[in-house]
C-alpha cells in the first residue's frame, strides 16, 4: 500500500502560506511571503526525491510549481520534477494539464487519493497543498507529517491545521534542528 506523505513548511503559529517568494500566495493581503527561504531547512530533512512515487499536489501548488520549476535550469530539482509523476486535485483545472506527467485526479479528490494509496509502489509526497491537505486529514489519508517548524511567528495566514479542523493524534517518529533553528518533526497518526 503507498503511503500519503505531507512535507511543509511551517510557522510556530501554524501558518504555511507562501514559505517561497513574496508574490507566491497573496490571499487575504497576506504579506509575509518568502518568510521560509531564509532558513534553507529543505535540503536538511535528509530525504531525497528518489524514494517518492509522485507528487500529489492541489491546483494552486501546482499550477506554481509549473510557472516556476521548469525556468529552473540550474537546478537538480528541476529534472526530478519534471519526470516525476504529478497527481492534480482540482475542480477547475482540465486535461490535458500542461506540465510533462501530470494527471488530473477525476471526481472526489480524498476518493482518488484512496485509489491511489491501494497502489503497491512508493509514497506520494504532498507539498503545500493545504486545502488538499486537510481534505485528506478529514478523511484519514494522511499516514505521515513532515513538518519544518520555523523559528517564526507571523500572526496572520493559512494554517495548516485551522480551528475547527479534524481532531488528531499524532506520534512523534523522528527529529532533528537545522542550524538555522529549523525542527524537522515527522509524525505518524496514531
Amino acid at each position: 500500500m503507498n503511503k500519503v506523505v505531507v512535507f511543509t513548511n511551517l510557522t510556530l503559529d501554524g501558518v504555511m502560506q507562501a514559505p517561497g517568494r513574496p508574490d507566491e500566495d497573496r490571499r487575504g493581503g497576506f504579506e509575509h511571503g518568502g518568510w521560509a527561504a531564509p532558513y534553507a531547512a529543505m535540503s536538511s530533512t535528509g530525504r531525497s526525491m528518489d524514494g517518492t512515487g509522485a507528487l500529489l499536489l492541489g491546483r494552486r501548488t501546482y499550477e506554481d510549481f509549473y510557472a516556476f520549476w521548469p525556468k529552473q535550469t540550474n537546478s537538480p530539482f528541476t529534472a526530478i520534477l519534471n519526470n516525476m509523476q504529478k497527481y492534480v486535485a482540482s475542480t477547475t483545472l482540465s486535461e490535458p494539464l500542461p506540465w510533462s506527467n501530470s494527471t488530473l485526479l477525476k471526481g472526489d479528490a480524498a476518493e482518488a487519493v484512496a485509489r491511489l494509496k491501494e497502489g503497491s509502489g512508493q509514497d506520494l509526497l504532498v507539498m503545500g497543498s493545504g486545502e488538499l491537505v486537510q481534505s485528506l486529514m478529514r478523511d484519514n489519508l494522511v499516514d505521515e507529517y513532515i513538518l519544518l517548524i520555523h523559528p517564526l511567528v507571523l500572526g496572520s495566514g493559512r494554517r495548516l491545521f485551522p480551528d475547527g479542523g479534524t481532531f488528531a493524534t499524532l506520534q512523534l517518529v523522528d527529529t532533528k534542528t537545522t542550524n538555522t533553528g529549523v525542527v524537522i518533526a515527522t509524525y505518524q497518526p496514531v
